[in-house]
């Protein structure tokens, strides 16, 4: 699905080093606005890492990412002007929304406190409006009568669904997931994938790691498969789950269908 609104994600032969590991081993990967992503994989093949240095919570060792018109670029062989490499990185940040997989909701604050005080600290916005638009998305992703209840009154998937109206209340061009129903019980993960359902319908850009191999055939425009820090195979869902090219990718679906 194409949509004016989303974000274009472009990554070139990005490297990324924990120590000696090399975690991201030259990782090339297009993203087209609207279009929801699924990245699979065994655990430690990259993945996360990945979702991190596309929202600049991590530095990349060396190439390129542009999201939305902003680059963060790094060379294996010039020194890069760090507080350059941060001031793009909260920009990005800013039009780049993370949905984590422990939600991340700040204890002591209710639902709708937490939705407002991003774009009331960040951005700026004036308080009134803030809460107005968090209660629209408390609405939006089912929790109108939790506004007032903190996140230890809640569910594992309504605080879940919390953490993507979080995200969604700084106005994000795009919204990248990591393993966003992994913490959840098997009867919550549907309530959360229908909120991710809902905004690819509208035109959202999404990556999500997920091991919700249903979620990834049903819903996904792109699946992108990985292995020790490389892609290993990546087309439509009919593409990866009916005819993989690659014997890792049928190895790897065998253990999930």
């Amino acid at each position: 699905m194409i949509s004016a609104t989303g974000a274009y994600i472009s990554v070139k032969n990005l490297k990324k080093k924990h120590g000696d590991l090399d975690v991201l081993c030259g990782i090339d990967l297009e993203v087209t606005p609207g279009e929801l992503t699924v990245l699979i994989g065994p655990s430690g093949c990259g993945k996360s890492t990945l979702l991190r240095c596309l929202n600049g919570l991590e530095t990349l060792d060396s190439g390129s990412i542009v999201i939305n018109g902003v680059a963060l670029e790094r060379s294996e062989n010039t020194k890069s002007n760090m507080r350059d490499f941060d001031k793009k990185a909260r920009a990005i940040r800013e039009n780049v929304g993370m949905v984590f997989q422990s939600f991340n909701l700040f204890p002591h604050l209710t639902l709708l406190e937490n939705i407002t005080k991003a774009p009331v600290v960040v951005k700026k916005m004036n308080v009134d409006m803030a809460r107005k638009r968090a209660k629209e998305l408390l609405i939006k992703v089912g929790l109108e009568r939790h506004a007032d209840h903190y996140p230890c009154q809640l569910s594992g998937g309504q605080q879940q669904r919390a953490a993507i109206a979080r995200a969604l209340a700084m106005s994000p061009k795009a919204i990248l997931y990591d393993e966003p129903t992994s913490a959840l019980d098997p009867d919550l993960v549907h309530e959360v994938l229908q909120v991710m359902r809902t905004l690819d319908d509208e035109g959202m850009t999404q990556i999500v790691v997920t091991h919700e191999m249903r979620f990834a055939r049903d819903v996904a425009d792109h699946i992108v498969h990985m292995q020790e820090g490389r892609i290993v195979e990546m087309g439509t869902p009919e593409e990866i789950f009916s005819s993989p090219k690659d014997e890792r990718t049928r190895r790897f679906l065998r253990n999930f269908l």
